[in-house]
């Protein structure tokens, strides 16, 4: 990886791609620490210093924003809205015709579905800007902190509208720079400053278990963490690779004196086919409830039992759940993700077939069984890895912000796979020597 990065600096075009790319990282961070007018930043200091890092039931936005949530800044909501609304939108087109024929047209109809997804994201981001004025102005974005009622000093309309205004911009922002990086620099644009985002809050979390640590004035729960995390990448990294070949074969076709077909390819099916979108989906519901009784201020059975059993990670009751809703959400989301019907009569149309299936509906059929039988592995897997955090959580002290958790590195090794994918075949287009030189 480090030979492809030293590769691409010394080929001219793709060092300026690099640079920019970095450029963009840098205006995002610096982006993160800027207050949003309206907010007593002395204020939220202190709260934060009191926190020590343990976001509660913000982990999950803030780890998506870098921490910019809990400080209040412009990029507070970070890129939260736009992975929303992109999730939306794709479970949408399975079930509205319309958006279903426009994922179907092709380059024109996919640049319409991103115009609706912007339009989603800053929808989503008036309705969370104006959600997350309304909690930090009622004390609850921080509960044990003494003046976290007074991190929003003022009342008024305009106070508001301007805070949501300008956080609500600093989404919009962020979408136009993550679009740059796509076009201009390397990789995806917002799975970067995703990557980044999370990155941030790395070196932190690290010294903060060092802090708290008893062992050798804390040094060896420091470096016992870095070792599980390593082994953790070594594993993603193997479990994200891995795949099922399916083969395909293709008849050989006659048309007028030249023979086309009768070539051998195979369907990629991955073990882990649904990635990071089941723990996002599983964390986020798992924040329904708790918001609920958080909000609503009762003291009934009913609050009283969610606040024991889903507001700290390491209950039994929110460890199974939790569990049990990334299994579901696996399957869920690869169900609506891969066609195999779909898949059967495009194969059927073009006279590919798979040997030893009849083409047709045995042959979805059977790309069904196969993604049933990879998908138990892959959901178990993701199970297993998002449950990290609450291991450390018994074993370092460590707060919710575990670095290694499951989500994080999850996110944090697919971006840097395709992201050096990307710099190697970009490489290997320019080293292409050809056969007449």
């Amino acid at each position: 990886m480090l030979t492809a990065f030293a590769r691409a600096f010394k080929t001219p075009d793709l060092r300026k791609k690099l640079l920019f790319t970095l450029g963009i990282i840098v205006l995002y961070r610096i982006g993160a620490h800027v207050p949003v007018p309206g907010v007593n930043y002395a204020n939220v200091e202190t709260c934060m210093k009191q926190a020590g890092g343990n976001s509660g039931l913000f982990a999950l936005v803030n780890m998506f924003s870098g921490g910019a949530l809990l400080q209040i800044t412009i990029f507070a909501l970070g890129i939260m809205p736009y992975i929303t609304a992109s999730i939306i939108l794709q479970l949408l087109t399975v079930v509205i015709p319309r958006l279903e024929a426009l994922k179907k047209e092709g380059q024109s109809g996919q640049a319409k579905i991103t115009q609706y997804t912007r339009y989603l994201t800053v929808a989503l981001a008036i309705l969370q800007g104006t959600g997350l004025v309304a909690t930090a102005r009622s004390g609850a974005l921080f509960q044990s902190c003494p003046v976290a009622s007074e991190i929003v000093p003022s009342d008024s309309i305009f106070t508001t509208i301007t805070m949501v205004i300008t956080m609500t911009a600093g989404t919009g922002l962020i979408m136009w720079l993550g679009e740059l990086v796509t076009d201009r620099g390397i990789g995806n644009g917002m799975s970067i400053l995703m990557f980044i985002s999370i990155a941030a809050g790395f070196p932190g979390a690290l010294w903060q278990i060092k802090l708290t640590g008893k062992l050798a004035d804390g040094w060896i729960e420091f470096f016992s963490v870095i070792a599980v995390g390593l082994a953790m990448v070594a594993l993603v990294v193997f479990v994200e690779q891995a795949q099922r070949r399916i083969p395909v074969q293709y008849a050989k076709r006659m048309i007028g004196r030249r023979s086309y077909g009768g070539t051998s390819t195979y369907i990629p099916l991955k073990v882990n086919q649904a990635g990071v979108i089941p723990v996002i989906f599983a964390s986020s519901l798992l924040y329904i409830p708790a918001l609920i009784a958080q909000f609503s201020g009762s003291k009934a059975a009913w609050a009283t039992w969610i606040a024991t059993n889903f507001t700290k990670g390491n209950h039994p009751v929110y460890i199974v759940t939790y569990f049990l809703l990334i299994v579901f959400f696996a399957f869920f989301y690869v169900a609506i993700s891969f066609n195999p019907e779909e898949v059967a009569d495009n194969m059927k149309k073009y006279g590919g077939f798979i040997p030893g299936i009849r083409a047709g509906r045995p042959t979805a059929e059977y790309l069904s069984y196969v993604l049933n039988r990879i998908t138990w592995p892959g959901s178990l897997y993701l199970g297993l890895i998002a449950l990290v955090p609450t291991v450390a959580l018994v074993l370092f002290n460590a707060n919710q912000n575990f670095p290694f958790g499951g989500t994080s590195i999850l996110i944090i090794v697919g971006v840097g796979l395709e992201t050096v994918k990307q710099i190697e075949s970009q490489l290997q287009q320019r080293n292409y020597e050809g056969f007449l030189r």
